[in-house]
């Protein structure tokens, strides 16, 4: 739900509610930094930023447009900088069937954004350009937040690894109608990042995270575990019902077969 900001001191007041929230970090499986205004959720990852605005409309919207405008406000109703974001340094998608994702092209545009959130008192996403918020959100705890996201991440080594993933050894799925495939996972207990999970297709393993979330607000399909994100963008979906295991991959079936 987008809100049409008045000018001056009116904004003052639309701040109120949000500073109240306290941000919050957890370290495993994926370090964020994480906070909840109302219905609209903002995570801080190792390298991205996700944001869950109060309706699926706000989500399209942002994307459509590839823009957002981060402001940054030392106290209800004084921007003191803002960061936006674009086509030309971010890629924005919807993932998980709802939040934004906001994956920086430069670590240190990243920096800066994570260094503002930590050191003002609240944040306003909204359109480039235009006063309409799509969330407003209370920066209280986010420097020591951000400061555990920062360390957590450095120690864990988040760039990616120039070896080719480990295979997985977990359930493996046959099938495929007309296209065989051997697909086989494993969820990995203490992931290093955010990367949580490995698939492999016949024979060429690559590396995925999970979403418990996929289908956002709607109501989960009968027998639904999990959905694997691939990090090439590939969507592997887990049923378990009625005693039978069984993926769904692109427009495929694929049973367990081990």
């Amino acid at each position: 739900m987008k809100v049409h900001l008045a000018a001056g001191l009116a904004i003052a007041g639309m701040f109120a509610t949000p500073v109240v929230a306290e941000w919050g970090f957890s370290g495993k499986p994926t370090p964020l930094a994480a906070v909840q205004s109302g219905n609209m959720t903002l995570e801080l990852q190792c390298d991205r930023i996700r944001f869950a605005p109060a309706g699926y409309e706000d989500s399209e919207d942002i994307v459509n447009k590839q823009g957002l405008s981060i402001r940054f406000m030392k106290d209800g109703a004084t921007e003191v900088g803002s960061f936006q974001v674009g086509g030309e340094n971010a890629k924005l998608q919807i993932v998980d069937n709802f939040p934004v994702e906001i994956l920086f092209n430069d670590t240190a545009d990243y920096g800066f954004v994570l260094d503002q959130i930590a050191a003002n008192a609240v944040l306003n996403l909204s359109m480039v350009d235009q006063d309409v918020s799509y969330g407003i959100f209370g920066l209280s705890g986010s420097g020591e937040a951000v400061k555990s996201l920062r360390t957590t991440c450095a120690g864990a080594g988040t760039a990616e690894n120039a070896a080719a993933p480990e295979a997985p050894v977990g359930v493996v799925y046959c099938g495929g109608g007309d296209i065989k495939r051997q697909i086989e996972y494993a969820i990995l207990e203490n992931a290093d990042d955010q990367w949580d999970a490995r698939v492999t297709v016949n024979g060429e393993t690559l590396r995925a995270m999970t979403s418990y979330s996929y289908f956002g607000s709607a109501e989960s399909p009968a027998g639904f575990v999990v959905a694997l994100l691939g990090e090439d963008r590939s969507e592997f979906l887990v049923f378990r019902d009625g005693g039978q295991d069984w993926l769904e991959f692109g427009d495929y079936r694929y049973d367990r077969c081990n």
